[in-house]
Protein backbone atom coordinates (compact mmCIF):
# COMPACT_ATOMS: atom_id res chain seq x y z
CA UNK A 1 0.00 0.00 0.00
CA UNK A 2 2.09 3.03 -1.15
CA UNK A 3 -0.65 5.30 0.87
CA UNK A 4 0.30 3.19 3.83
CA UNK A 5 4.42 3.96 3.61
CA UNK A 6 4.00 7.37 2.29
CA UNK A 7 1.71 8.42 5.62
CA UNK A 8 4.33 6.40 8.13
CA UNK A 9 7.46 8.61 6.04
CA UNK A 10 5.52 11.70 6.00
CA UNK A 11 5.02 11.25 10.27
CA UNK A 12 8.73 9.58 10.65
CA UNK A 13 9.89 12.76 9.22
CA UNK A 14 7.62 15.19 11.70
CA UNK A 15 9.30 13.19 14.45
CA UNK A 16 12.13 16.10 16.07
CA UNK A 17 8.90 18.41 15.93
CA UNK A 18 7.34 15.95 17.94
CA UNK A 19 9.46 15.71 20.51
CA UNK A 20 9.96 19.32 20.75
CA UNK A 21 5.58 20.06 20.96
CA UNK A 22 6.10 16.81 23.57
CA UNK A 23 8.93 19.02 25.82
CA UNK A 24 7.23 22.23 25.70
CA UNK A 25 3.81 21.16 26.98
CA UNK A 26 5.48 18.98 29.32
CA UNK A 27 7.68 21.70 30.99
CA UNK A 28 4.35 24.03 30.81
CA UNK A 29 1.83 21.73 32.73
CA UNK A 30 -1.83 23.27 33.05
CA UNK A 31 -3.95 21.63 35.28
CA UNK A 32 -7.56 20.36 34.44
CA UNK A 33 -9.68 23.27 34.19
CA UNK A 34 -7.17 25.61 33.45
CA UNK A 35 -5.91 24.37 30.19
CA UNK A 36 -5.40 28.01 28.25
CA UNK A 37 -2.17 28.53 27.52
CA UNK A 38 -2.07 24.63 26.25
CA UNK A 39 -4.40 25.32 23.79
CA UNK A 40 -3.77 28.80 22.22
CA UNK A 41 0.06 26.78 22.01
CA UNK A 42 -1.55 24.09 19.86
CA UNK A 43 -3.99 26.41 17.98
CA UNK A 44 -0.90 28.32 16.84
CA UNK A 45 0.80 25.62 15.73
CA UNK A 46 -1.83 24.85 13.16
CA UNK A 47 -3.12 28.07 12.37
CA UNK A 48 -1.73 28.05 9.24
CA UNK A 49 -2.73 24.74 7.79
CA UNK A 50 -5.94 25.41 6.59
CA UNK A 51 -8.02 23.97 8.95
CA UNK A 52 -10.89 24.52 10.70
CA UNK A 53 -10.05 24.91 14.00
CA UNK A 54 -12.77 26.05 17.09
CA UNK A 55 -11.55 26.64 20.64
CA UNK A 56 -13.87 24.22 23.31
CA UNK A 57 -15.50 26.28 26.26
CA UNK A 58 -13.72 28.72 27.92
CA UNK A 59 -10.90 28.79 25.81
CA UNK A 60 -9.42 25.27 26.61
CA UNK A 61 -9.11 22.76 24.24
CA UNK A 62 -9.79 22.58 20.32
CA UNK A 63 -11.63 21.01 17.90
CA UNK A 64 -10.14 20.31 14.49
CA UNK A 65 -11.45 19.71 11.38
CA UNK A 66 -9.74 18.29 8.18
CA UNK A 67 -11.53 21.02 4.83
CA UNK A 68 -15.15 19.05 3.42
CA UNK A 69 -18.37 19.72 2.74
CA UNK A 70 -20.86 20.74 5.88
CA UNK A 71 -22.53 17.50 7.30
CA UNK A 72 -19.72 15.19 5.98
CA UNK A 73 -19.49 12.57 8.30
CA UNK A 74 -16.09 12.04 9.77
CA UNK A 75 -13.72 10.04 11.91
CA UNK A 76 -12.46 11.33 14.81
CA UNK A 77 -9.07 11.02 16.80
CA UNK A 78 -9.15 12.09 20.55
CA UNK A 79 -6.22 13.54 22.58
CA UNK A 80 -6.24 15.35 26.46
CA UNK A 81 -4.13 17.92 27.43
CA UNK A 82 -4.35 18.17 30.86
CA UNK A 83 -1.29 17.62 33.82
CA UNK A 84 -2.07 16.46 37.58
CA UNK A 85 -1.16 18.10 40.60
CA UNK A 86 1.86 16.64 41.24
CA UNK A 87 5.48 17.44 41.91
CA UNK A 88 8.12 16.58 38.50
CA UNK A 89 10.94 15.05 40.29
CA UNK A 90 12.87 13.91 37.23
CA UNK A 91 16.25 15.30 36.55
CA UNK A 92 15.72 16.30 32.98
CA UNK A 93 16.07 19.63 30.98
CA UNK A 94 12.24 19.55 30.03
CA UNK A 95 11.13 18.89 33.46
CA UNK A 96 8.05 21.08 34.44
CA UNK A 97 8.45 24.75 35.19
CA UNK A 98 5.30 24.86 36.88
CA UNK A 99 5.29 23.94 40.70
CA UNK A 100 3.41 21.20 42.02
CA UNK A 101 2.09 20.36 38.65
CA UNK A 102 3.14 18.08 36.14
CA UNK A 103 2.30 15.22 33.02
CA UNK A 104 2.24 12.15 35.01
CA UNK A 105 -0.35 10.31 32.67
CA UNK A 106 1.00 10.71 29.87
CA UNK A 107 -0.99 13.71 27.95
CA UNK A 108 1.47 15.95 26.61
CA UNK A 109 2.52 12.17 24.41
CA UNK A 110 -0.98 11.65 23.34
CA UNK A 111 -1.08 15.31 22.40
CA UNK A 112 1.55 15.23 20.14
CA UNK A 113 0.69 11.37 18.75
CA UNK A 114 -2.56 13.57 17.95
CA UNK A 115 -1.13 16.05 16.27
CA UNK A 116 1.23 13.61 14.45
CA UNK A 117 -1.04 12.00 13.16
CA UNK A 118 -3.80 15.14 12.16
CA UNK A 119 -0.47 17.04 10.38
CA UNK A 120 0.46 13.09 8.29
CA UNK A 121 -3.59 13.13 7.57
CA UNK A 122 -3.52 16.27 5.86
CA UNK A 123 -0.57 15.55 3.84
CA UNK A 124 -1.98 12.60 2.72
CA UNK A 125 -5.08 14.66 1.42
CA UNK A 126 -2.71 17.23 0.08
CA UNK A 127 -0.67 14.65 -1.56
CA UNK A 128 -3.58 13.18 -3.29
CA UNK A 129 -2.55 10.06 -2.12
CA UNK A 130 -5.28 8.77 0.18
CA UNK A 131 -7.11 5.54 -0.83
CA UNK A 132 -10.66 7.06 -0.22
CA UNK A 133 -12.21 10.72 0.74
CA UNK A 134 -10.86 11.21 4.08
CA UNK A 135 -13.08 13.86 6.84
CA UNK A 136 -11.52 13.73 10.15
CA UNK A 137 -11.32 15.76 13.58
CA UNK A 138 -8.78 15.58 15.78
CA UNK A 139 -10.40 16.50 19.27
CA UNK A 140 -7.60 18.04 22.19
CA UNK A 141 -9.85 17.91 24.86
CA UNK A 142 -8.99 19.52 28.69
CA UNK A 143 -10.23 17.82 31.96
CA UNK A 144 -9.80 14.59 31.66
CA UNK A 145 -8.34 13.81 34.88
CA UNK A 146 -11.34 15.50 36.36
CA UNK A 147 -13.77 13.44 34.30
CA UNK A 148 -15.37 16.66 32.83
CA UNK A 149 -13.89 17.30 29.76
CA UNK A 150 -14.97 14.69 27.42
CA UNK A 151 -18.75 16.22 28.23
CA UNK A 152 -17.97 19.49 27.98
CA UNK A 153 -16.13 18.57 24.46
CA UNK A 154 -19.41 16.73 23.43
CA UNK A 155 -21.63 19.19 24.63
CA UNK A 156 -19.80 21.75 22.33
CA UNK A 157 -20.23 19.92 19.23
CA UNK A 158 -16.99 17.36 19.00
CA UNK A 159 -19.22 14.64 18.34
CA UNK A 160 -21.45 16.66 15.37
CA UNK A 161 -20.99 14.59 12.56
CA UNK A 162 -18.54 11.92 13.84
CA UNK A 163 -19.23 8.41 13.18
CA UNK A 164 -16.66 6.85 14.80
CA UNK A 165 -13.52 7.83 17.10
CA UNK A 166 -10.10 6.36 18.91
CA UNK A 167 -7.61 7.06 20.84
CA UNK A 168 -4.75 6.28 22.98
CA UNK A 169 -3.36 5.87 26.31
CA UNK A 170 0.25 5.78 27.71
CA UNK A 171 1.60 2.46 29.31
CA UNK A 172 4.44 2.62 31.04
CA UNK A 173 4.19 -1.19 31.71
CA UNK A 174 4.27 -2.28 27.98
CA UNK A 175 7.68 -2.21 25.74
CA UNK A 176 8.11 0.47 22.93
CA UNK A 177 7.27 -0.32 19.58
CA UNK A 178 4.09 -2.46 21.15
CA UNK A 179 0.45 -1.65 20.63
CA UNK A 180 -2.25 -3.53 23.50
CA UNK A 181 -5.32 -3.90 22.13
CA UNK A 182 -8.70 -5.31 23.77
CA UNK A 183 -12.16 -5.79 22.60
CA UNK A 184 -14.92 -4.88 24.83
CA UNK A 185 -14.40 -3.95 28.17
CA UNK A 186 -11.10 -1.68 29.04
CA UNK A 187 -11.65 0.44 31.81
CA UNK A 188 -13.82 0.16 34.47
CA UNK A 189 -16.80 2.22 35.59
CA UNK A 190 -15.37 4.88 38.07
CA UNK A 191 -18.16 6.38 40.93
CA UNK A 192 -17.15 8.74 43.74
CA UNK A 193 -18.75 9.03 46.76
CA UNK A 194 -18.87 11.08 49.78
CA UNK A 195 -19.75 10.24 53.15
CA UNK A 196 -20.86 12.17 56.32
CA UNK A 197 -21.36 11.37 59.91
CA UNK A 198 -22.53 12.94 62.36
CA UNK A 199 -22.25 11.99 66.19
CA UNK A 200 -22.30 14.64 69.04
CA UNK A 201 -19.06 16.12 70.08
CA UNK A 202 -17.35 16.39 73.74
CA UNK A 203 -14.14 15.91 75.71
CA UNK A 204 -11.58 13.20 74.46
CA UNK A 205 -11.49 12.13 78.26
CA UNK A 206 -14.88 11.57 78.58
CA UNK A 207 -16.10 9.86 75.32
CA UNK A 208 -19.29 8.23 77.23
CA UNK A 209 -20.69 11.64 76.99
CA UNK A 210 -20.10 12.13 73.00
CA UNK A 211 -21.59 10.12 70.48
CA UNK A 212 -17.60 9.63 68.21
CA UNK A 213 -17.81 10.16 64.78
CA UNK A 214 -13.95 9.15 64.56
CA UNK A 215 -14.54 5.38 65.75
CA UNK A 216 -17.57 5.51 63.57
CA UNK A 217 -15.37 6.01 60.54
CA UNK A 218 -12.79 3.89 61.55
CA UNK A 219 -15.42 1.31 61.89
CA UNK A 220 -17.47 1.96 58.41
CA UNK A 221 -13.95 1.70 56.52
CA UNK A 222 -13.08 -1.68 58.36
CA UNK A 223 -16.30 -3.00 57.50
CA UNK A 224 -16.03 -2.01 53.77
CA UNK A 225 -12.45 -3.69 53.22
CA UNK A 226 -13.59 -6.72 54.77
CA UNK A 227 -17.30 -7.27 54.07
CA UNK A 228 -17.79 -5.49 50.61
CA UNK A 229 -15.74 -8.26 48.85
CA UNK A 230 -17.69 -10.98 50.88
CA UNK A 231 -20.90 -10.04 49.45
CA UNK A 232 -20.13 -9.99 45.61
CA UNK A 233 -19.01 -13.25 43.16
CA UNK A 234 -15.14 -13.23 43.31
CA UNK A 235 -15.07 -13.56 39.64
CA UNK A 236 -16.52 -9.74 39.28
CA UNK A 237 -13.86 -7.33 39.76
CA UNK A 238 -14.74 -4.73 42.43
CA UNK A 239 -12.67 -1.63 43.86
CA UNK A 240 -13.56 0.32 46.72
CA UNK A 241 -11.26 3.10 47.99
CA UNK A 242 -11.38 5.49 50.61
CA UNK A 243 -8.80 8.09 49.39
CA UNK A 244 -9.84 11.23 52.10
CA UNK A 245 -10.46 11.36 55.45
CA UNK A 246 -11.47 14.48 57.00
CA UNK A 247 -11.98 14.86 60.98
CA UNK A 248 -11.52 16.74 64.10
CA UNK A 249 -9.84 19.85 65.41
CA UNK A 250 -7.65 18.64 68.05
CA UNK A 251 -5.88 15.90 69.61
CA UNK A 252 -8.57 16.18 72.91
CA UNK A 253 -11.60 17.10 70.67
CA UNK A 254 -14.36 14.64 70.03
CA UNK A 255 -15.64 15.76 66.82
CA UNK A 256 -19.13 16.61 65.62
CA UNK A 257 -18.76 15.46 61.80
CA UNK A 258 -16.13 13.20 59.64
CA UNK A 259 -16.15 13.16 55.82
CA UNK A 260 -14.79 10.49 53.83
CA UNK A 261 -14.79 10.57 50.27
CA UNK A 262 -14.32 7.55 47.91
CA UNK A 263 -14.27 5.49 44.13
CA UNK A 264 -16.12 2.61 43.43
CA UNK A 265 -14.70 0.74 40.35
CA UNK A 266 -16.59 -1.84 38.47
CA UNK A 267 -17.31 -3.86 35.16
CA UNK A 268 -21.10 -4.85 35.22
CA UNK A 269 -24.22 -2.58 35.39
CA UNK A 270 -25.68 -5.26 38.11
CA UNK A 271 -22.58 -5.80 40.09
CA UNK A 272 -22.08 -1.61 40.18
CA UNK A 273 -26.14 -1.51 41.58
CA UNK A 274 -25.22 -4.37 43.82
CA UNK A 275 -21.73 -3.02 44.99
CA UNK A 276 -23.65 0.82 45.61
CA UNK A 277 -26.81 -1.30 47.85
CA UNK A 278 -24.06 -2.86 49.90
CA UNK A 279 -22.30 -0.25 50.60
CA UNK A 280 -25.54 1.81 52.09
CA UNK A 281 -26.73 -1.38 53.66
CA UNK A 282 -23.10 -1.06 55.81
CA UNK A 283 -23.30 2.31 56.60
CA UNK A 284 -27.11 1.84 58.00
CA UNK A 285 -25.46 -0.88 59.98
CA UNK A 286 -22.68 1.43 61.15
CA UNK A 287 -24.95 4.34 61.81
CA UNK A 288 -27.28 2.22 64.19
CA UNK A 289 -24.43 0.59 66.15
CA UNK A 290 -22.60 4.08 66.54
CA UNK A 291 -25.64 6.36 67.71
CA UNK A 292 -24.38 8.28 64.44
CA UNK A 293 -26.10 9.30 61.35
CA UNK A 294 -24.38 8.55 57.98
CA UNK A 295 -24.98 9.75 54.61
CA UNK A 296 -23.69 8.71 50.99
CA UNK A 297 -23.81 10.75 48.02
CA UNK A 298 -23.25 9.42 44.77
CA UNK A 299 -21.13 12.33 42.45
CA UNK A 300 -18.94 12.29 39.18
CA UNK A 301 -20.20 8.64 37.42
CA UNK A 302 -18.04 7.62 34.80
CA UNK A 303 -18.86 4.69 32.73
CA UNK A 304 -16.11 2.10 31.54
CA UNK A 305 -14.58 2.59 28.28
CA UNK A 306 -15.97 -0.67 26.23
CA UNK A 307 -14.53 -0.53 22.71
CA UNK A 308 -16.81 -1.73 19.76
CA UNK A 309 -15.93 -4.56 18.33
CA UNK A 310 -16.14 -3.43 14.31
CA UNK A 311 -13.54 -0.29 15.98
CA UNK A 312 -11.31 -2.70 17.67
CA UNK A 313 -10.94 -4.57 14.26
CA UNK A 314 -9.90 -0.98 12.98
CA UNK A 315 -6.75 -0.53 15.38
CA UNK A 316 -6.02 -4.36 14.67
CA UNK A 317 -5.53 -3.47 11.05
CA UNK A 318 -4.05 -0.26 11.58
CA UNK A 319 -1.28 -1.61 13.92
CA UNK A 320 -0.09 -4.40 11.47
CA UNK A 321 -0.15 -1.65 8.20
CA UNK A 322 1.46 1.23 10.21
CA UNK A 323 4.01 -0.77 12.58
CA UNK A 324 3.90 -4.53 11.85
CA UNK A 325 1.95 -7.58 13.06
CA UNK A 326 4.27 -7.99 15.52
CA UNK A 327 3.80 -5.03 17.24
CA UNK A 328 0.17 -6.11 18.56
CA UNK A 329 -0.49 -7.47 21.72
CA UNK A 330 -3.95 -8.79 22.85
CA UNK A 331 -4.83 -7.09 26.63
CA UNK A 332 -5.99 -10.46 29.21
CA UNK A 333 -8.03 -8.35 31.20
CA UNK A 334 -9.92 -4.38 31.27
CA UNK A 335 -8.29 -2.20 33.93
CA UNK A 336 -9.99 -1.44 36.73
CA UNK A 337 -8.57 2.47 36.12
CA UNK A 338 -10.77 4.80 34.75
CA UNK A 339 -11.10 7.32 31.27
CA UNK A 340 -13.50 9.97 30.53
CA UNK A 341 -13.19 8.79 26.91
CA UNK A 342 -16.03 6.96 27.82
CA UNK A 343 -18.20 10.09 27.49
CA UNK A 344 -17.44 9.68 23.85
CA UNK A 345 -18.49 6.01 23.79
CA UNK A 346 -21.89 6.64 25.07
CA UNK A 347 -23.10 8.23 21.54
CA UNK A 348 -20.60 6.84 18.99
CA UNK A 349 -18.56 3.78 18.38
CA UNK A 350 -15.08 3.82 19.14
CA UNK A 351 -11.82 2.05 20.15
CA UNK A 352 -8.70 2.87 22.91
CA UNK A 353 -5.31 1.17 22.40
CA UNK A 354 -2.62 0.92 24.54
CA UNK A 355 0.86 3.00 23.19
CA UNK A 356 4.06 1.06 24.79
CA UNK A 357 6.33 3.83 25.92
CA UNK A 358 9.02 1.53 28.24
CA UNK A 359 12.63 1.12 26.86
CA UNK A 360 15.78 0.50 28.27
CA UNK A 361 16.26 3.70 27.86
CA UNK A 362 13.60 5.56 29.95
CA UNK A 363 10.06 4.63 31.23
CA UNK A 364 8.93 2.11 33.16
CA UNK A 365 7.51 4.42 36.14
CA UNK A 366 4.11 4.07 36.72
CA UNK A 367 1.71 6.37 35.79
CA UNK A 368 0.86 9.51 38.23
CA UNK A 369 3.90 8.53 39.63
CA UNK A 370 6.37 11.97 39.98
CA UNK A 371 8.96 10.44 38.13
CA UNK A 372 6.87 9.28 35.08
CA UNK A 373 8.78 9.75 31.83
CA UNK A 374 8.14 8.28 28.49
CA UNK A 375 10.20 6.84 25.41
CA UNK A 376 9.55 9.84 23.17
CA UNK A 377 10.16 7.09 19.79
CA UNK A 378 6.65 5.73 20.96
CA UNK A 379 5.50 9.56 19.65
CA UNK A 380 5.88 8.27 16.07
CA UNK A 381 4.51 4.67 16.63
CA UNK A 382 1.11 6.31 18.31
CA UNK A 383 0.78 8.96 15.55
CA UNK A 384 0.87 5.78 13.02
CA UNK A 385 -1.38 4.15 14.56
CA UNK A 386 -3.92 6.57 15.21
CA UNK A 387 -3.67 8.12 11.47
CA UNK A 388 -3.96 4.69 10.11
CA UNK A 389 -6.65 4.06 12.13
CA UNK A 390 -8.62 7.27 10.91
CA UNK A 391 -7.88 6.34 7.39
CA UNK A 392 -8.91 2.42 7.58
CA UNK A 393 -12.35 3.53 9.31
CA UNK A 394 -12.91 5.91 6.39
CA UNK A 395 -13.04 2.69 4.15
CA UNK A 396 -16.44 3.59 2.40
CA UNK A 397 -16.39 -0.63 2.52
CA UNK A 398 -16.17 -1.35 6.19
CA UNK A 399 -19.14 -2.39 7.54
CA UNK A 400 -20.06 -1.98 11.29
CA UNK A 401 -19.05 1.58 11.74
CA UNK A 402 -20.68 4.00 9.39
CA UNK A 403 -22.97 1.61 7.95
CA UNK A 404 -24.29 0.12 11.74
CA UNK A 405 -28.03 1.76 11.96
CA UNK A 406 -27.88 0.90 15.69
CA UNK A 407 -24.55 3.64 16.08
CA UNK A 408 -26.26 6.72 14.51
CA UNK A 409 -24.51 9.53 16.70
CA UNK A 410 -26.38 11.50 18.63
CA UNK A 411 -26.36 15.48 17.91
CA UNK A 412 -24.87 17.31 20.90
CA UNK A 413 -27.78 19.28 21.22
CA UNK A 414 -29.44 16.25 23.07
CA UNK A 415 -25.83 15.48 25.13
CA UNK A 416 -26.36 19.06 26.80
CA UNK A 417 -29.80 18.42 27.67
CA UNK A 418 -29.25 15.30 29.16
Amino acid sequence: MDWSRNLNDAIDALGPRLCEVRREIHMNPEPSGEEVRTTRYLEGLLADKGLAIRQGPGGRGLIVDSPAPAGTPRVALRADIDALRLHDSKTVEYHSRVPGVMHACGHDAHTACALGALLGLDALRHSGGAPWPLAFRVIFQPAEETAEGALEMVAAGALEDVYAIFALHADPSRDLGRIGVREGPLTANCDEFAVTIRGRGGHAARPHESVDPIAAAAHLISSIYAFLPRAIDSQDPVVVTIGKINGGYSSNVIPEEVHLEGTMRTLDAAVRQRTEERLRQLARGVAEASATTIQIEFGERLGGVYNHPAATAVVREAVAAALGPEALQSIPRPSMGAEDFAGYLDHVPGAMFRLGVRSELVGGNALHSPSFDIDERALTIGARTLAHAAVFAADPERQGLRHDEDLVPVQPQADARR
